[in-house]
């Protein structure tokens, strides 16, 4: 479970359990990490800590995020606590070794893609003074090629690129002693000569062939600015792509979207449609809901319009295809039945995620309820827009307490959520088919028959064995009205371990409840999952 932050940010905040001189730097993220390892995640994912300009901003802002890179070999100053520059290193390695002593991972997010430079009215303070045709895609006239959307795009693939690229990857890999890399925009590294989109570009294919650089995990984004997108077909096989279609399909099924059935159901079963249902490239699904841009979850759930005025431009700036829904309030809310509804949709959408198979990913404070106020592109705003949230009230702490032990469920049951992936035990335990999958069947309100109309809002899957039967059932209900969805037998009984229509606390308690029946009610736009009694004996979450 990847866990996304911002180093500057994750520490800061009114509340923060951080000393006062350590937040906002490497050294204060390590104070953090209890609140991480408390969490469950297994993974962090920085975001930019190579040395970025943060003035590469409008009038009277900084650049907060960090995705304007001025040198891919040296960490970022603004992050380090003391004034000795050549502590910074030591302060990243301590950072990276105390998350590995917490059992951590570490990834960081790197900017291969383009330099702070801008266009050709742009400064020269990187590359661009030491070989500007070399570096650069670059038309004949020598102006800038820009899939980055920042002005200009590096030529990862020649030779020159290629090499910096590699060393500062074993710069961060080897001397400090991170575990992988997320790629910013990293289709565009797969482009070729007038930005032809390559099938094997020798960048990737070095990567694969580093033997320094073989046991790193690497992330990517699978799209650019310039129209590229290759998620199931990314080019190269170590790489595992964000999966933007899971968080939109996702998001339109919990919206109430029609047609949304059908590509919900492809989500939940691990994207075959994209995928092809092959156990090699189904682990390179990274799913989430929400990432550094964009919405948070709580804003998701509060806001149909962005509120981006903060940043200067006019509310020009930030996507407009959000598939977000305000559920009936703009913003902060006291109504009850809409503040009800919201917190049920966080945890519908949550679920969702940790429910399915790929490799799935938070974004910081979402378990909180951490809110921008509507900003859905808060890339300038180092202010409580972008501060970890320190001081949850009461609902807040229910959101965590549920999403540390849907995790920690996830954690229990991940051989059998990872339903696609040959299991090790096939053969065993568990009956399998040939493949070594466990059968997922698809049901709807009835049995057996999963309702994929365009009108439809209602959804229901189990994972069974031959010789077991059904292990799980989830039913999902995201029409606006109570339903009653019925449900297999199974050979022992039925523990709800998941409802949310249930009360904070009762949503998903330590210990899950027996059912009987052979139906269950579902609440309106709710979410609940079964598990056999002997799958959860002996756990209290």
């Amino acid at each position: 479970v990847i866990y996304e932050l911002h180093v500057g940010g994750f520490s800061r905040g009114p509340g923060s359990p951080v000393s006062e001189a350590a937040q906002g730097t490497y050294l204060g993220l390590i104070e953090a990490i209890p609140y991480l390892k408390e969490l469950g995640i297994t993974t962090v994912e920085l975001l930019p800590v190579m040395a970025f300009d943060p003035h590469d901003a409008p009038a009277g802002r900084l650049n907060y995020w960090g995705y304007s890179p001025l040198s891919w070999m040296a960490p970022h100053h603004a992050y380090q606590q003391g004034d000795d520059p050549l502590q910074i290193r030591n302060q990243v390695r301590q950072l990276v070794a105390a998350c590995h002593q917490a059992n951590l991972e570490v990834l960081v997010d790197v900017v291969y893609n383009h330099t702070c430079e801008g266009n050709q009215a742009g400064p020269t303070l990187s590359w661009r003074g030491i070989d500007d045709r070399n570096y650069y895609h670059q038309n004949a006239k020598g102006d800038y090629l820009d899939v980055s959307g920042c002005g200009n795009s590096i030529a990862a693939n020649r030779p020159h690129s290629r090499r910096l690229i590699l060393e500062s990857m074993r710069c961060w890999a080897l001397e400090l002693g991170v575990d992988g890399f997320r790629f910013d925009l990293g289709i565009a590294l797969s482009r070729g000569e007038e930005l032809t989109p390559l099938d094997h570009p020798p960048l990737f294919e070095e990567i694969e062939a580093d033997p320094e650089l073989a046991d790193l995990k690497l992330v990517s984004e699978p799209w650019d600015c310039g129209g590229l997108y290759r998620l199931a077909d990314f080019p190269s096989r170590r790489v595992g792509a964000w999966n933007g279609r899971f968080r939109d399909d996702v998001r339109r099924f919990w919206k109430g979207d029609e047609k949304s059935c059908w590509p919900m159901g492809q989500r939940l079963a691990g994207s075959p449609d994209l995928f092809g249902g092959q156990p090699a490239l189904l682990g390179r699904s990274i799913t989430f809901l929400t990432a550094h841009d964009g919405f948070t979850l709580a804003d998701l759930v509060s806001y149909s319009q962005k509120h981006n005025l903060a940043n200067g431009e006019d509310n020009r700036d930030g996507d407009n295809h959000n598939n977000n829904w305000n559920h009936g309030a703009e913003g902060p809310s006291t109504d009850a039945a809409v503040i009800t509804l919201r917190n049920r949709q966080l945890r519908n959408l949550l679920s969702s995620l940790l429910l399915s198979p790929g490799v799935p990913m938070l974004l910081m404070g979402d378990e909180v309820r951490r809110s921008q106020g509507g900003n859905n592109n808060a890339w300038c705003q180092n202010n409580i827009l972008g501060w970890m949230h320190w001081q949850p009230d009461a609902e807040d702490q229910a959101l965590r307490l549920f999403v540390q032990r849907l995790i920690q469920l996830r954690h229990h049951l991940a051989d059998l959520l990872n339903p696609e992936i040959p299991h090790p035990e096939a053969g065993k335990a568990l009956r399998f088919d040939q493949a070594g999958h466990l059968m997922r069947q698809w049901d709807g309100v009835k049995l057996g028959q999963p309702d994929w109309a365009a009108w439809s809002h209602t959804l229901a899957w189990s994972l069974n064995d031959h010789e077991h039967g059904p292990l799980i059932w989830c039913g999902m209900n995201a029409y606006h009205e109570d339903l009653s969805f019925e449900i297999p037998n199974c050979n022992s009984s039925w523990k709800r371990v998941i409802d949310t229509h249930q009360p904070s606390g009762e949503d998903l308690p330590s210990q899950a409840p027996g059912i009987t029946g052979n139906t269950v009610a579902m609440g309106s736009r709710s979410l609940v999952l079964l598990v056999t009694e002997p799958l959860m004996e002996g756990v209290q979450l």
